[in-house]
């Protein structure tokens, strides 16, 4: 199940809230942990007990962590929590890789015979249920805050249901307190905006994203041989605004779903394509995986107190690195993170001055390599990758005879617009008032309308539309 699917907009949705509004204060944790529960098996049914089993050892090896106070002891349970839940995560996301790539690289060129493997099915949002569960270990661990009381409550922090698929990844000591007075923060006013906040997603997944990717995906699956200069420059641009209004759009319907129960989950994005630095860039996209890489990551490895420059340089390299690997088992992925760490060690060398200079203006230069970038991520095979973007250096001429519609003009134009009217000062004003500041009556009458609007538009290009899928919904 989808947030941008009918099931979920029109039946999953009204019957969950009003059950959950209906119900007393001390039951309404219970409601939405059989509702997250529900909502995690209705697409991935046998994974569920792979999510509630590992919960269940992690929750009394944490307790048992909190209650001890011998140091290798701790140090040991510590590493067997880590152990298996990223066990888990290598066994169902990387062992296919692995094994394939072994397979191709010693066994195939040396005559032996290759390893045989079932090929394993990967649990939705995995990655995400991990690195959480990896925070409520590591934060107990540290001291940094308490375990939860009870079991339930545990459940209830890993498998919350508007940030279970694709987060945003929630770090245990910013969220704990939130389970037991969330209910607090469950006004009118946040009701309201939490869904306006969830049809402003809907719009921008369903009505931008969707439009542009369905273009992209074609563009995509033409033949390199067959495929224009200029087509693939429109390839690698419709995608790098489709993935951000799919991600974007998305983390913006977990915000406003977990807003309308008294949940304050943090911002994932922040204009992103108008950073001036890749460095900047990290620090608008992906927000809370950004923070986690730094936070369980980089600052364990030394940070940025290391003895030498060169091993704070590899440091930084090596995690984002890191971060191509856990979006996906490719190595499309694998030299995405790679080269984003480069272009991060070359600013702190020297870029960054440069970029300095140019002010606002350098935005050009990082949404160009992000663009770039975007064809290792959406194609993954790597040598593919290589030949993609030589089309789009070579000036090859037209020969697949794609013609981009009015639709998809439409579409790119409007998605420029949204990625970056807050360069100006009066676009960040609006973006405040909207999201942030506190609604005049007259602002709730505006966002009530043009969430009406944007619920029927949304719904009935889902009625109609094949294409609609979830980028980051198998990570």
């Amino acid at each position: 199940m989808v947030f941008s699917s009918i099931v979920f907009i029109f039946y999953f949705l009204p019957i969950f809230f009003l059950i959950y509004y209906l119900a007393d204060k001390k039951y309404k944790n219970a409601i939405i942990l059989c509702g997250s529960i529900f909502f995690y098996a209705w697409g991935a049914p046998k994974f569920i007990f792979v999510i509630l089993g590992t919960t269940a050892i992690d929750f009394y090896v944490v307790r048992w962590i909190a209650n001890t106070e011998a140091k290798r002891l701790k140090t040991a349970l510590l590493c067997f929590s880590l152990c298996i839940n990223l066990g888990l995560l290598f066994y169902f996301k990387y062992c296919n890789f692995f094994i394939e790539n072994i397979n191709y690289v010693f066994l195939h060129h040396f005559g032996i015979k290759e390893i045989s493997w079932v090929k394993v099915a990967l649990p939705i949002g995995i990655s995400f249920y991990t690195f959480e569960t990896l925070t409520y270990v590591v934060d107990v661990y540290r001291g940094i805050h308490k375990p939860l009381r009870n079991f339930w409550d545990y459940q209830l922090y890993i498998i919350l249901f508007p940030k279970l698929i694709a987060g945003p990844i929630i770090r245990y000591h910013d969220f704990a307190d939130q389970i037991y007075d969330h209910t607090e923060h469950e006004t009118y006013e946040n009701k309201l905006r939490g869904l306006y906040r969830f049809f402003i997603g809907l719009g921008k997944k369903v009505i931008i994203a969707n439009a542009i990717g369905a273009h992209v995906e074609h563009i995509f699956n033409i033949p390199y041989n067959e495929l224009s200069t200029t087509t693939a420059w429109y390839g690698a641009l419709g995608y790098t605004f489709q993935i951000y209004f799919d991600f974007s759009g998305y983390s913006d319907m977990a915000i406003g779903l977990a807003l309308m129960m008294g949940f304050r989950i943090p911002e994932n994005f922040n204009n992103p394509y108008t950073a001036t630095s890749i460095t900047d860039f990290w620090r608008k996209w992906h927000i809370s995986l950004g923070n986690w890489m730094r936070n369980y990551l980089y600052i364990p490895l030394g940070g940025n107190k290391v003895k030498t420059k060169l091993r704070l340089y590899f440091n930084l390299w090596l995690v984002f690195l890191i971060s191509g690997l856990w979006h996906g088992a490719a190595w499309g992925f694998i030299f995405w993170g790679a080269y984003h760490g480069l272009f991060l060690v070359l600013e702190r060398l020297f870029l960054g001055k440069w970029l300095a200079k140019l002010g606002k203006l350098s935005f050009v230069y990082t949404f160009f390599i992000v663009m770039i970038g975007w064809v290792f991520f959406k194609i993954e095979d790597f040598s593919k990758s290589l030949s993609y973007l030589k089309t789009m250096f070579s000036w090859q001429a037209d020969n697949c005879k794609w013609i981009p519609d009015n639709e998809f003009y439409t579409m790119l134009v409007i998605a420029g617009i949204f990625s970056f009217f807050t360069i100006t000062k009066w676009g960040e004003k609006i973006q405040q008032k909207i999201f942030y500041n506190t609604y005049s009556m007259k602002l709730h009458y505006v966002m009530a309308f043009a969430t009406l609007v944007l619920c029927i538009i949304s719904a009935s290009r889902i009625t109609v539309a094949t294409f609609n899928p979830f980028i980051y919904y198998r990570f």
